[in-house]
């Protein structure tokens, strides 16, 4: 492109007048030279104009204030939102440099399941974030024959039953096994150890025994092939179990970031709560079942039965897609037991700043080096249910705000949260940094792994 010259003053005032001006008072016609030259003179000093009044505009970069993110929940925002602030694990010699290898299944076995979006964003769909988390993460390798541990993306809770609309898993075991059966027959590393270094999730209500009937679960048990395996669970008890009858890993039910981060834009959590007492959700499960006895071990039943009616407690039975708003309204949010211990509520109401009341004997909690449970919680057992009001109006007269300032503290809800890339100190580096702590089991590091297994033989 030639080099287009600057014309001298002269010449532009003529040019100028020109345009400006006619001759014997009719307009004068502009050929095609000068009605060009117009437009790039008028275009060139705009785009000066313009630019020059955005670089020298206080030279400043936009203010924290401008980005409307409360400075309330900006800890949250940092710790759940992966899809604008990504924090790669900044010290690897936290997690021992561990490394974990992916296997590549057939789609039939993971991502042909994402075709229903609640496959990602219910409570079970920690087998997608972490699987997700592990793809994009440093502790990744390529290498299998380096590897510490090997993760087997299987998703078994994606199957959503017609009839309710909750996850059906009775396909869960069949499946799994079909994933032990390929990976061990096209790879040598599952028999060299038994599955002993390869992790699994089982993220719903009674873990790798894939069933939600106690009962059921415990006849079941979990399957022999997976006995020797890690198995990333939420089901925890402190009392010996079967289904927990595994080396196992507790973790939290899975939490949509953004719906957090949603409700915490519009609700902070140390904002004004007009909910004294919270509850929504089943409280029998059949109106043939109204004792509640085959359900929660009779707890909902009884919270219904003794407070509905009492203002201090806001207790629904009906489903409300909002109700996490409901949550960063509330004091205190009743976090009993379903048809097993835990609940998605355990997590909801940490990190929208509620005081969690946990209402499940012996439960076994996740990651409680990372997040001390008794400081930002209330913990009724379940045959004092019908003491719940007294117990409650007691720690609010005396040390609610100390709870409330403990649990309000970013690391705790940080560590409850999936996202889609591994930040330091969330959900996915918790389970990473407990792996880390079971080295021992890890073929490549030469932990004498062979020689327990002829042991066991």
């Amino acid at each position: 492109m030639g080099e287009v010259r600057r014309p001298t003053k002269n010449r532009g005032f003529y040019v100028r007048m020109r345009f400006l001006h006619s001759k014997n008072g009719r307009p004068q016609e502009k050929n095609f030279f000068y009605r060009y030259y117009k437009w790039v003179l008028w275009l060139s000093l705009s785009l000066y104009l313009f630019s020059s009044y955005f670089i020298t505009k206080d030279n400043k970069p936009p203010s924290l204030d401008k980005t409307r993110v409360s400075s309330a929940s900006r800890a949250l925002y940092e710790s759940t939102n992966a899809s604008f602030l990504q924090q790669p694990i900044s010290n690897p010699a936290l997690l021992n440099n561990l490394k974990i290898f992916v296997y590549d299944l057939p789609p039939n076995y993971n991502t042909d399941w994402l075709s229903n979006e609640r496959c990602s964003s219910h409570l079970f769909a920690a087998e997608v974030g972490i699987h997700r988390a592990l793809l994009n993460s440093d502790v990744r390798t390529f290498d299998p024959y380096e590897a510490d541990f090997f993760y087997v993306p299987v998703y078994v809770s994606c199957n959503f039953s017609t009839v309710n609309g909750f996850p059906a898993i009775g396909h869960a075991r069949s499946l799994i096994s079909s994933a032990v059966r390929l990976i061990s027959s096209e790879y040598p590393f599952w028999n060299r150890t038994r599955g002993s270094d390869h992790v699994f999730v089982a993220s719903h209500d009674y873990g790798a025994c894939f069933h939600a009937m106690e009962d059921m679960a415990i006849a079941d048990g979990i399957p022999v092939y997976l006995k020797k395996s890690i198995i990333l669970q939420t089901f925890g008890v402190k009392y010996k179990h079967p289904c927990q009858d595994a080396e196992n890993v507790l973790i939290p039910p899975y939490i949509p970031p953004d719906s957090v981060q949603t409700a915490l834009e519009n609700y902070p959590v140390n904002g004004r709560r007009d909910i004294f007492v919270f509850f929504r959700g089943k409280m029998e499960v059949h109106p043939k079942n109204v004792s509640g006895r085959f359900y929660s071990k009779r707890v909902r039943t009884e919270i219904w039965r003794k407070y509905n009616g009492d203002r201090r407690f806001y207790l629904r039975r009906h489903r409300f897609a909002g109700y996490q708003s409901e949550i960063a309204r509330s004091v205190f949010c009743l976090c009993p037991l379903g048809w097993a211990p835990w609940s998605p509520r355990l997590v909801e109401s940490v990190v929208l700043g509620c005081v969690p009341v946990i209402i499940a004997n012996g439960i076994r909690l996740p990651f409680s080096s990372a997040v001390n449970w008794t400081e930002i919680s209330l913990t009724v057992a379940e045959e004092d249910v019908e003491k719940l009001g007294p117990i409650l109006e007691h720690v609010a007269a005396t040390n609610l705000s100390t709870i409330q300032k403990n649990l309000w503290d970013p690391r705790n809800r940080r560590a409850l949260m999936f996202n889609n890339q591994v930040q330091e100190g969330d959900a996915t580096w918790q389970v990473l940094h407990a792996l880390a702590q079971k080295l021992e089991r890890s073929y490549s590091r030469g932990s004498g792994v062979s020689s327990q297994w002829a042991s066991d033989t």
